[in-house]
């Protein structure tokens, strides 16, 4: 459900709750959950305990909803709060810190107010984000997100300033001939080679291709 959240299911959601490699994190964190897509989808797939944290009251209303309707309840806690002031009064530590976060810094603002708040990055900007994730990781903890191209590439930079170092970078394309239209990006403590692979959503004829089909199955009824 989300129709009280200014923004909606999406492609970008799914993608990085599908992609994001588990591991052994035993607590994970959702960083403006919106309708908690991601938190219900990681604890799908794992058992950690999930904190998300949405500064929208109404959709943190929709996530907590959500959530009370899944089979994972018991499992994530929902916190209406924008992500700053959580950091700061966080106890311990996360094993894996998720976000698909707000990243338009100078296109055009939406009237809606929330949706605005929901795109751009205003109340949240790329180094804050890095400062206050650098604070409750891990030590062997990591941070993933996804971003469109151009922000992806200068959230990296900032976020080194921060002992947040790219070890995984994923170029998605809308179709297999087009522009590379979002950044999948995975964070550590350490500087290591980077891997780096690409894949589209769509091949030219607008079918979803092979390998996001392969991704997102789990998560899809169509597929």
């Amino acid at each position: 459900m989300h129709e009280k959240t200014a923004m909606k299911v999406g492609t970008d959601g799914v993608m990085l709750g599908a992609w994001v490699g588990i591991g052994k994190a035993n607590r994970i964190l959702d960083i403006g959950t919106g309708t908690g897509l991601i938190a219900l989808m990681l604890a799908q797939r794992c058992n950690a305990a999930i904190d998300a944290v949405e500064i929208d009251e109404a959709s943190a209303q929709q996530a907590r909803e959500n959530v009370a309707n899944s089979k994972w309840g018991d499992r994530i806690h929902v916190f209406s709060s924008s992500f700053q002031h959580f950091a700061k009064g966080a106890e311990g530590k996360y094993d894996l810190v998720v976000s698909n976060p707000p990243y338009f810094t100078k296109s055009l603002k939406s009237p809606e107010i929330a949706r605005t708040v929901a795109r751009h990055n205003e109340l949240l900007p790329h180094d804050e984000l890095a400062e206050w994730v650098n604070a409750i990781l891990s030590e062997e903890g990591r941070f993933a997100g996804i971003f469109p191209y151009v922000e992806g590439n200068v959230f990296v930079a900032k976020a080194s300033r921060y002992n947040l170092f790219c070890t995984k970078r994923v170029n998605v394309l809308g179709k297999a001939k087009g522009p590379i239209k979002r950044l999948l990006l995975e964070f550590g403590r350490k500087p290591k080679p980077l891997v780096e692979e690409t894949f589209s959503i769509r091949t030219d004829d607008g079918e979803y291709t092979a390998e996001y089909i392969q991704l997102t199955k789990d998560f899809y009824l169509a597929f």
